[in-house]
C-alpha cells in the first residue's frame, strides 16, 4: 500500500465517521417536575441538549428566597442544580469543559460565587467567563450559570 493510498483511506475513514456522527439525533433532558416542564414548553428550551459526547446545559439562575443569609445559599442551588442535569445526562462536574457565568453585580458577587464554584470545580479547571450584565430573564434573579460538559469515555451518547 502506498503512503498516498493509506492517506486518503484514513481521511475517507474520518469523513465516514463525521458524517455518521452529524447525523446522530440529538437528545435533550426536560425538568422532571411538571411545573418547571410546562414552563420550558411554553418557552422553547431545555434543560440539557446532548449531541456526541457533548453535553450542553441551559442557563440556571441563582435567584434568593425569603430566608437566605447573603448569596451563598442561591449559589449553592445552582450548583446543585447543574449537577444533577450532568448527573441526568451521564456526565458530572468532572465533565466540564466550559463555565460561562453572567452576573448582575459582578464585582459584588463575584467572590462568593467563585467560594461557591470551587466546592464543586476542581483541577484540572474548565474554561471560565464571568461576564457583568445589567439584567437576567428572571428579575430577582442574581447569576446565570452556564455549561459544557463532555461524556466520559464509556458514557451515553
Amino acid at each position: 500500500m502506498t503512503r498516498t493510498t493509506a492517506l486518503a483511506g484514513a481521511l475517507a475513514a474520518l469523513v465516514m465517521a463525521t458524517c455518521a456522527q452529524a447525523q446522530e439525533a440529538k437528545r435533550t433532558l426536560m425538568p422532571e417536575s411538571d411545573e418547571a416542564r410546562a414552563f420550558h414548553e411554553a418557552v422553547g428550551y431545555s434543560d440539557a441538549v446532548i449531541h456526541g459526547d457533548t453535553v450542553i446545559l441551559s442557563g440556571v439562575v441563582a435567584v434568593p428566597v425569603e430566608g437566605d443569609d447573603g448569596m451563598e445559599p442561591s449559589f449553592v442551588r445552582v450548583f446543585d442544580a447543574i449537577g444533577r442535569t450532568l448527573e441526568r445526562a451521564g456526565a458530572s462536574w468532572d465533565d466540564v469543559i466550559e463555565i460561562e457565568t453572567f452576573h448582575t453585580d459582578l464585582a459584588g458577587q463575584i467572590n462568593a460565587f467563585a467560594e461557591v464554584k470551587n466546592r464543586y470545580i476542581k483541577a484540572p479547571f474548565p474554561a471560565w467567563t464571568a461576564i457583568g450584565i445589567s439584567a437576567l430573564y428572571e428579575p430577582t434573579a442574581l447569576v446565570e450559570v452556564k455549561v459544557t460538559a463532555r461524556l466520559p469515555q464509556g458514557g451515553e451518547d
